[in-house]
C-alpha cells in the first residue's frame, strides 16, 4: 500500500446497542486524511500516513507466525510504536498487552507468564534489567527499534475482520489487591469507549490531545482512541516534570487534558500564564475523585475549560461522567451513566435502591469486559449475572463501591467496601474524613486508613501530604467541627510526600502496611 492509495473500505459493520462498531484497528480510517493524527519527538503523521504506518506494524507483527489470539506484550516509552500497539496487535490477529513503563522486572514476569505472552517488545534498557527466570519459555524478546524500523517501508496488512467480541487487549490493573489481573477487552469494547468519550467530551476533528497518561491503563489508552475517533491529533508525552505538561500544552496548543487527582494537584500548584491556561478546553479525571478545593482551584486556573469528573474501573471502562454544567451546583457528584452504559444502584438483595439510599453501583451493558484472563474464580466474583431491573441482562460488573442516588439521578460515591473502616460498630468512609481534611487551606492530599484497636475494632489513622506541619492543629479543629465523635481519627501523621503507584494514584496499599500494620 502505497501513501497515495485509499484506505481499504470497510463492508459489514456489526451493530451493538444501537451504534455501529467496526474492528478497532479500523478506527484512523474515520479521519480526514490530509488531517494530522499523532505529533511528537517523532514528528507528525496524518490519518493517511498513519494509517499506511499501522499496516506496516501489523505485517511486521503477523511475520512471526503466531497463532491467532496470540498474546503480544509491549514494554516501551510513549511514541509511534507504543500509540499503534493498540490497533497493530489485534489487525495482526493477536492481543495486545500493554506493560506500564514504570514496572519492574518481577511485576513485568508476572505479567508475562499469567497472560502467556509469545513476544515481548521492549525498549533495549527494560529489556536487559530482566533475567531468565523472568521470561517465560517460546517468548521472543525484540527490541522496539526493530519495531520501529519495520513501521519506516515495506509491506502494509489490511484491514481485520475481527467481531465485535474478538479478544483484542488484555489490561492489568495496577494490583492494589494481590497480584495484578488482567482485564479482557474485546474490539467491541475499545470501540464503543472511543465512540462514548468522543461523544460526551464533545471532541472534533479540531482538538489537540496531550497524552501524559500510561498506555497500559484504559483511561490512558482512551486518549488515543476517543480522539482518533472524533478525527483529532493525539501528542504523546512521557513527562518528567509537571512543568512540561504546561510547556507542552503551549507549544502544542493543547485543548483536552486528561488527569488524575495527584497530576491535578501538582498542576493545580504551579503558576499558569494565563494565555496557556486559555488554550485547554476541556479537563478530564478519573482514578479517584476531585475534593472541593481542587475542583475550585482548577475551575479558577482554567475558567475557559469545561471540566469533566468521571468515575470507572477497568473491568467497565467507564461508568458515569458529571456534564461541566453541573460542577459548579454539584461537585461532590460521580454524575450519571456515560453513553451506551447502565448505572444501576442495587441492595443486597438485587434489587434497585431507591433515592439517597445506599448500595452497589452495578455496570451493565456492552461496556462490560469479557473477565479476567485465566482466572475464573476472580471472574464469578466480579463479573455475575445483572440485576433483574437491567434493559441489557446478560453478564454486569458488580463493583464493590457503595453509592447513592439522588432524586435528580445523580450519583455520589459512599465508598469501597473493602476499604470502609469499621468502627464501634460503625462502617466509616475514607473518602468522608479525606475530604473534610482536604478542605483546609495548605493541605494537598489526604489519606484515612483503619488501624487495630482493641477497644473499637479499628479506629482511623489519617495521613496528610502538606509542606506546613503546623496545619495539624488546624485539621484536627476542622474535623471535630465537621464530623460526628465515631469518625474523628485517633492519630494525624504529617508527610512530605505519598508513594505512588505505576498510574500515579496514591499507594494505599503501601501507606496500610508502614503505618496501618
Amino acid at each position: 500500500m502505497e501513501l497515495s492509495d485509499p484506505p481499504k473500505p470497510v463492508t459489514g459493520p456489526m451493530t451493538v446497542d444501537g451504534a455501529e462498531v467496526r474492528p478497532i484497528d479500523h478506527l484512523l480510517q474515520r479521519g480526514d486524511p490530509a488531517r494530522p493524527a499523532l505529533d511528537g519527538r517523532s514528528g507528525k503523521q496524518t490519518y493517511a500516513e498513519l494509517e499506511v504506518t499501522l499496516g506496516r506494524l501489523a505485517a511486521w507483527l503477523a511475520g512471526f507466525g503466531l497463532e491467532k489470539g496470540a498474546r503480544v506484550a509491549s514494554w516501551i516509552a510513549k511514541g509511534p510504536v507504543a500509540a499503534l500497539m493498540p490497533l497493530a496487535a489485534p489487525r495482526a490477529g493477536l492481543v495486545h498487552v500493554p506493560v506500564n513503563p514504570l514496572l519492574k522486572h518481577a511485576q513485568v514476569a508476572h505479567i508475562l507468564a499469567d497472560s502467556g505472552a509469545s513476544l515481548l517488545i521492549g525498549t533495549a534498557s527494560r529489556l536487559t534489567t530482566l533475567g531468565a527466570g523472568d521470561v517465560p519459555v517460546g517468548c521472543r524478546l525484540h527490541r522496539e527499534d526493530d519495531a520501529a524500523c519495520a513501521m519506516s517501508g515495506g509491506e502494509a496488512l489490511e484491514p481485520s475482520d475481527a467481531g465485535s467480541d474478538d479478544l483484542a487487549a488484555i489490561l492489568y490493573t495496577s494490583g492494589s489487591t494481590g497480584r495484578p489481573k488482567g482485564v479482557m477487552l474485546g474490539h467491541g469494547n475499545l470501540w464503543l469507549g472511543a465512540v462514548a468519550v468522543a461523544d460526551y467530551l464533545k471532541l472534533t476533528a479540531e482538538d489537540r490531545t496531550l497524552c501524559v497518561l500510561p498506555f497500559s491503563f484504559d483511561y490512558g489508552q482512551n486518549q488515543l482512541l476517543s480522539t482518533w475517533f472524533a478525527g483529532g491529533c493525539v501528542y504523546p508525552l512521557d513527562y518528567l516534570t509537571p512543568r512540561d505538561v504546561v510547556k507542552s500544552v503551549d507549544r502544542r496548543d493543547i485543548t483536552t487534558l486528561a488527569g488524575v487527582p495527584p497530576l491535578w494537584v501538582q498542576l493545580a500548584e504551579l503558576d499558569w500564564p494565563e494565555e496557556v491556561a486559555a488554550k485547554l478546553r476541556r479537563l478530564t479525571n478519573s482514578g479517584g475523585a476531585l475534593t472541593r478545593p481542587l475542583v475550585a482551584k482548577l475551575r479558577a486556573l482554567f475558567p475557559q475549560a469545561d471540566l469533566y469528573p468521571m468515575y470507572g474501573l477497568t473491568e467497565a471502562f467507564r461508568s458515569t461522567y458529571l456534564p461541566p454544567a453541573l460542577v459548579d451546583s454539584h461537585p461532590d457528584s460521580m454524575g450519571s451513566a456515560i453513553p451506551h452504559a447502565e448505572i444501576l444502584v442495587v441492595r443486597l438483595d438485587g434489587s434497585v435502591a431507591g433515592d439517597d439510599e445506599p448500595g452497589e453501583l452495578v455496570h451493565c451493558g456492552p461496556l462490560v469486559a469479557k473477565g479476567y484472563w485465566r482466572d475464573e474464580a476472580r471472574t464469578a466474583e466480579r463479573f455475575k449475572p445483572a440485576p433483574a431491573a437491567s434493559r441489557y441482562g446478560g453478564m454486569a460488573v458488580w463493583s464493590g463501591d457503595t453509592v447513592r442516588r439522588d432524586g435528580q439521578g445523580l450519583l455520589y460515591f459512599v465508598g469501597r467496601d473493602d476499604a470502609m473502616i469499621k468502627s464501634a460498630g460503625n462502617r466509616i468512609s475514607p473518602t468522608e474524613i479525606e475530604e473534610a481534611a482536604v478542605a483546609v487551606e495548605g493541605v494537598a492530599e489526604a489519606v484515612a486508613l483503619g488501624v487495630k484497636d482493641e477497644r473499637l475494632g479499628q479506629a482511623v489513622l489519617l495521613l496528610l501530604r502538606s509542606a506546613s506541619p503546623e496545619l495539624k492543629g488546624e485539621v484536627e479543629a476542622r474535623l471535630k467541627a465537621e464530623l460526628p465523635n465515631f469518625m474523628q481519627p485517633r492519630e494525624i501523621v504529617m508527610l512530605s510526600e505519598f508513594p505512588r503507584n505505576p498510574n500515579g494514584k496514591i499507594d494505599r496499599v503501601a501507606l496500610a502496611k508502614e503505618y496501618a500494620a
